[in-house]
């Protein structure tokens, strides 16, 4: 996990010299299509890289995403109307049925069909109209790491051509630097809080919420804590009953609207005694992890998972666990 998850910068800058003039046509076949809305169609870490591929579409393109409810598909044959939609799927593998079907439901009824997938000699790659090669090189660790990275980035790309926007464009570009940085961040902070914990939320909200349910699932799925993600504007509801003395939260107060709630909801939360690991750019005085920053604001979760991801390798150990065998789970899981 930890190798993988370091490699991500190489695969990024492996990604962005690879299918240039192929996002530029997908870009101008989006432009000249008029979409009502998009929805994406993804499992576990692929559903909170699509969580991000959501946020950037109706951010800056203004039109509705929904994340698929697949078993309408697969299970219930529902009658979906797919014209004039847009149907991105995120898989490394692409062998699940519960998102290859909907895909190929989607592409019959007439929708523009995306598929970013790892293996382009996939089910899935093979169903889509559009298939975007994430170029992340074979993962053999369970937790997914390098992928989503990749995935982050070819989300952006996406949108980034959809948008035709050049300072979108050039940060991307910058984002193998930026990701090597990110992946030498001194995180050795949250290890001391997490190596005893028994549970913990993980918080963002806006652009950094994707990255915030990402670290909840590989908490789980590397160290065995039991981790619950929520966004900064629902936790003050029915989660709050939930803190009490040392009780730890991580915040991702990542660049954007959303950081300066964000920052106080870290200073409230301390009042209340809980274990607050707030990560956020060296310019927030109050943080504990430092993020480090990319061009624009909205591609800064992609720095945070890449720090993220170097602790959590290095907590697993730490709570006496191997990251690259976590119990009871494959690497590959189809669902129907």
């Amino acid at each position: 996990m930890l190798k993988e998850a370091v490699s991500a910068a190489e695969c990024v800058a492996f990604q962005l010299s690879n299918d240039a003039e192929r996002y530029a046509e997908l870009g101008r076949k989006l432009r000249s299509t008029n979409f009502h809305s998009a929805v994406t169609v993804a499992r576990g870490s692929s559903d909170h890289a699509s969580a991000y591929l959501a946020y950037l579409i109706m951010a800056r393109m203004g039109r509705l995403v929904t994340s698929l409810p697949m078993s309408l598909i697969t299970l219930y044959k529902s009658p979906l109307v797919t014209r004039d939609t847009l149907a991105v799927a995120i898989s490394q593998s692409g062998q699940s049925p519960d998102v290859v079907e909907p895909i190929r439901y989607f592409r019959d009824g007439g929708a523009t069909t995306v598929a970013l997938v790892n293996d382009t000699a996939s089910p899935l790659a093979e169903s889509a109209e559009w298939t975007m090669p994430l170029h992340a090189g074979k993962e053999q660790s369970v937790a997914a790491t390098k992928s989503f990275i990749t995935s982050l980035v070819a989300g952006a790309r996406l949108v980034a051509e959809w948008q035709n926007d050049p300072e979108l464009k050039d940060g991307i570009a910058a984002l193998p630097e930026v990701l090597a940085t990110a992946a030498r961040a001194d995180w050795s902070a949250a290890i001391d809080v997490l190596a005893p914990a028994r549970n913990i939320m993980v918080v963002g909200r806006g652009i950094s919420f994707p990255v915030a349910l990402e670290s909840a699932l590989k908490f789980k799925e590397t160290s065995a804590l039991q981790a619950e993600a929520f966004s900064g504007a629902e936790i003050k509801h029915g989660p709050m009953a939930l803190i009490e003395e040392g009780y730890p939260l991580l915040i991702f107060a990542t660049r954007g609207p959303a950081q300066a709630g964000l920052v106080q909801l870290a200073s409230e939360m301390r009042g209340r005694g809980a274990r607050v690991l707030l990560a956020a750019p060296e310019d927030v005085a109050e943080r504990d992890l430092t993020i480090p920053v990319a061009a624009t604001p909205d591609l800064d979760p992609i720095a945070a998972i890449q720090s993220f991801y170097v602790m959590a390798a290095h907590l697993s150990k730490a709570r006496g666990m191997d990251p690259d065998r976590p119990r009871h789970l494959s690497k590959v899981t189809k669902t129907n």
